[in-house]
């Protein structure tokens, strides 16, 4: 997918906040990969950049931490997600099984031990949970404390403790509360079981939400993709990339916190089980999808992929 016009950029570029790497680089395996992923979404118009990294056993979850603290640090990036290791066994599309842990808040105080390490105490920016888990309410208030914005992904949770999980953070904190990839890693919405799916759209329309949603394409239909613009508006959708190493290089054999993963016609899958493994486009080019397929007003999407993810994180 190409980027968009440059019509379509605002001065400062686009904010993601959800995105784990390209050019054949995973955030936080080394320094230099991890420049030359930033460097490409910086070139594709991505001016403001939160590096995502995906589950892994909690060593190697405070090593990465100490590759890319001194990145945000410089200024490369914007801050750091870690998408896991707290999810549901049920709904942890192409994460690493082996490595999901119930929530512990000793483990969050490594991390952020670990940030402050590598000089940027606050790098740390927000985390994806499944409030269902026990020990999810402990896990909620040290992530508070810290500043870090707890964001319910990944979750089978049902629709009652996903609401109240939402109304808490948002509560504690005092802003909307986060929900990664809206539709994806969750169960469908059902009109007998709405599920995660249709308390998020609640709480969003309510202000007490932000949901993410990536525009590629592949993770969600162009028809649903309006629908959440037309309920809960622009100032409650974040777009995102969730971007993976094969961004900027195309179909082939890659890999995914050590999963294998195939792309063919630029959507990437895991090997074994075939779940969804990441995009392969930038923001710009969600932004473009956005705009040109799914027909979202050009200034919707970019408030969406700019000035609401910005805000969804504690950037400003």
């Amino acid at each position: 997918m190409s980027a968009p016009p440059t019509d379509l950029l605002p001065p400062g570029g686009l904010v993601d906040v959800h995105c784990h790497g390209a050019v054949g680089d995973a955030f936080g395996t080394s320094a230099d990969g991890s420049r030359r992923a930033a460097s490409h979404h910086a070139a594709d118009g991505v001016g403001t950049l939160v590096a995502s990294l995906v589950s892994a056993r909690p060593d190697d979850l405070v090593a990465q931490v100490g590759v890319l603290a001194p990145l945000v640090a410089e200024g490369v990036l914007a801050g750091i997600h870690l998408e896991g290791p707290f999810l549901s066994v049920e709904r942890r599309g192409a994460h690493d099984p082996d490595a999901l842990r119930a929530p512990d808040p000793a483990l969050v105080e490594r991390l952020v031990e670990a940030a402050a390490a590598g000089g940027a105490p606050r790098a740390l920016r927000h985390l994806t949970f499944a409030p269902e888990l026990p020990g999810a309410d402990a896990l909620v208030r040290t992530l508070v404390a810290h500043g870090i914005r707890p964001s319910v992904g990944h979750t089978d949770a049902d629709a009652e403790t996903t609401a109240r999980t939402l109304a808490a953070v948002a509560d504690l904190q005092g802003t909307p509360a986060l929900v990664t990839h809206l539709f994806n890693g969750m169960p469908p919405m059902h009109h007998r079981a709405g599920g995660p799916v249709a308390a998020a759209l609640a709480a969003a329309a309510r202000g007490e939400a932000v949901v993410e949603l990536i525009a590629d394409g592949v993770h969600v239909a162009p028809e649903v993709v309006r629908m959440v613009f037309d309920v809960v508006g622009p100032d409650h959708v974040a777009l995102v990339s969730d971007a993976m190493t094969a961004t900027g290089l195309g179909d082939g054999d890659y890999e995914l916190g050590g999963l294998a993963v195939t792309v063919s016609e630029g959507t990437a899958r895991l090997v074994d089980g075939g779940s969804i493994a990441g995009s392969t486009t930038t923001l710009p080019g969600a932004v473009r999808w956005a705009v040109e397929v799914a027909g979202i007003d050009r200034a919707d999407a970019l408030r969406a992929a700019t000035l609401t993810p910005a805000r969804a994180v504690g950037l400003g």
